[in-house]
C-alpha cells in the first residue's frame, strides 16, 4: 500500500534519535498502525507490536511484561521498535513507561518506543502527569481528499459523498452504500463511542451522548442552539452536560461544535455551536440518500461540500496553534473563521446552489479587519485548489 505524506515525518523523528517517545494520536480506522508498522519496517530494525484494545483485560503487569519482549528483541547495532497501540486503556500507564523508559535511558537501551492512542485527551492527561519532556505527539487526522484521490483514484464527488475511511473504501458503491453505511455506523462510530469515550469516561447518560452525535452528523455545516438542541434531544440532559459530550465527540474525532468568533473569550464559550464532522462519512451514513439522491438534492449537497470544506480545516489544524470559528450576526453569516494569533482568515463556502443567506463580509471586515477574505466554491476559488492549500499559508 501507498504509504500516506505524514510517514516521512515519523520516519525522520524515529532517525532521528531515541531521546523521545512518538506518540500517534488520531481517531479510530485512520491508519495509525498501519503507518507505525511502516516505518518500522522502513527502518529496517526489528519491531516489536502489541495492543491494549481488549480494555480491562490488560494490566500493568502485562505492559511490563510487553516492554521486556522488547527488550530481549533488540539487536546491537540496529535496536527495536517497540509499538504500544491504544495505551490508554491501562490504567496508570503513564507512569510505569516513565519508570521503563527512564531505565533505558540510563542503561543506554536501543529501544525506540511508539505509542499509539485514539482517545487524545486520555493519552495527553497521561503525557503530561508522568512523562513530560519525554514524548513528541504526531497528530494522525482523517484522509484528506488527495490522499484519498492519489491512492485510491477518488473524485472530489465520492470523496464529499464517502469521506475519507481507507478500510471502507471496497463497499462504496454508489448506487447502493447500504453496507458502507452499516460498516461506518457499527465498525467506526459504534466503537468509537463505545470504546473509547463511554467505556473510558464517566458517562452519566450515554443515551444522549449518541442522539447528540447524530443530530450533529444530521445537522453538519449548521448553526444550533442549545436549547434547540435539547429540544430535540428530549433526553433531560442541560446546556453544560451537552457541551462537555461534544468536547468529548471532538476529542474522538468525529464532530465539533465550532464556537462563534468574538474579541471576547467568554462570549465564544456562551455562543451556539456550529456542528462539524471530521469526516463526511459521519454525515452520510446518519442519511438514507444513495450518492445520486444526495447529488440531486441541492441544498443538501451544499451542506456536504461545507461540512467537507470544514472537516478539512478542522484535521488541517491538528498540531498548530490555529484556531477554526465559524461568525454570525442577524441573518449575516461566515462560514468559517481562522485565527492564528492576531491574523484572521474568513472563508466563504458557496456550494452552486440558490443561497438565500446574505453574506457577512462586508459587516465582518468594519468589525474586525481580517487579514484575507476567502470565496471558495462557486464563482471564487475552485475547492479543489482550496484543498491544496497548507493551512499555514491560509493565515499568513
Amino acid at each position: 500500500m501507498q504509504k500516506r505524506p505524514i510517514f516521512d515525518l515519523i520516519l525522520k523523528r524515529i532517525q532521528e534519535s531515541r531521546k523521545f517517545i512518538q506518540v500517534l494520536l488520531g481517531p479510530r480506522q485512520v491508519g495509525k498502525t498501519t503507518l507505525a508498522l511502516q516505518v518500522a519496517e522502513e527502518l529496517d530494525k526489528p519491531f516489536y507490536y502489541v495492543s491494549a484494545d481488549t480494555a480491562t483485560l490488560q494490566d500493568l503487569t502485562w505492559l511490563q511484561q510487553q516492554w521486556e519482549i522488547a527488550r530481549q528483541k533488540i539487536v546491537k547495532d540496529k535496536g527495536c521498535v517497540f509499538i504500544i497501540d491504544e495505551v490508554q486503556k491501562i490504567p496508570n500507564w503513564s507512569s510505569l513507561i516513565k519508570m521503563l523508559w527512564d531505565e533505558d535511558t540510563r542503561n543506554k537501551t536501543d529501544l525506540y518506543v511508539i505509542i499509539l492512542g485514539s482517545s487524545p485527551w486520555l493519552v495527553q492527561k497521561g503525557l503530561t502527569e508522568s512523562l513530560a519532556g519525554r514524548f513528541e505527539i504526531i497528530p494522525v487526522t482523517h484522509w484528506s481528499f488527495f490522499e484519498m484521490n492519489k491512492i485510491f483514484g477518488w473524485s472530489l464527488d465520492k470523496y464529499a459523498y464517502f469521506g475519507g475511511y481507507p478500510g471502507a473504501v471496497s463497499l462504496a458503491n454508489e448506487e447502493d452504500p447500504s453496507r458502507w453505511k452499516n460498516y461506518i455506523n457499527d465498525s467506526i462510530i459504534e466503537t468509537t463511542i463505545s470504546r473509547d469515550i463511554l467505556l473510558m469516561t464517566q458517562i452519566n447518560k450515554p443515551v444522549l451522548l449518541r442522539r447528540l452525535f447524530q443530530l450533529g452528523c444530521i445537522y453538519s455545516g449548521q448553526i444550533l442552539s442549545y436549547t434547540k438542541m435539547l429540544g430535540q434531544l428530549q433526553e433531560g440532559g442541560n446546556v453544560t452536560t451537552i457541551a462537555n459530550y461534544l468536547d468529548l465527540l471532538a476529542g474522538a474525532g468525529l464532530l465539533m461544535g465550532l464556537q462563534k468568533y468574538a474579541n471576547q473569550e467568554v462570549r465564544q464559550r456562551g455562543s451556539s455551536p456550529k456542528f462539524t464532522v471530521f469526516n463526511n462519512a459521519l454525515m452520510t451514513a446518519q442519511t438514507n440518500k444513495t450518492f445520486n439522491q444526495a447529488k440531486d438534492d441541492r441544498e443538501f449537497w451544499g451542506r456536504l461540500i461545507e461540512s467537507m470544506v470544514g472537516a478539512h480545516l478542522l484535521n488541517s489544524i491538528r498540531g498548530t496553534q490555529i484556531e477554526l470559528f465559524y461568525w454570525r450576526e442577524g441573518d449575516k453569516e461566515i462560514d468559517f473563521v481562522l485565527k492564528y494569533g492576531d491574523k484572521l482568515t474568513a472563508i466563504e463556502v458557496k456550494s452552486g446552489y440558490e443561497n438565500f443567506r446574505r453574506s457577512g463580509i462586508d459587516l465582518f471586515v468594519n468589525q474586525f479587519k481580517p487579514n484575507r477574505i476567502l470565496l471558495v466554491g462557486d464563482k471564487g476559488m475552485p475547492i479543489i485548489d482550496f484543498l491544496d492549500i497548507p493551512i499555514t499559508n491560509l493565515v499568513e
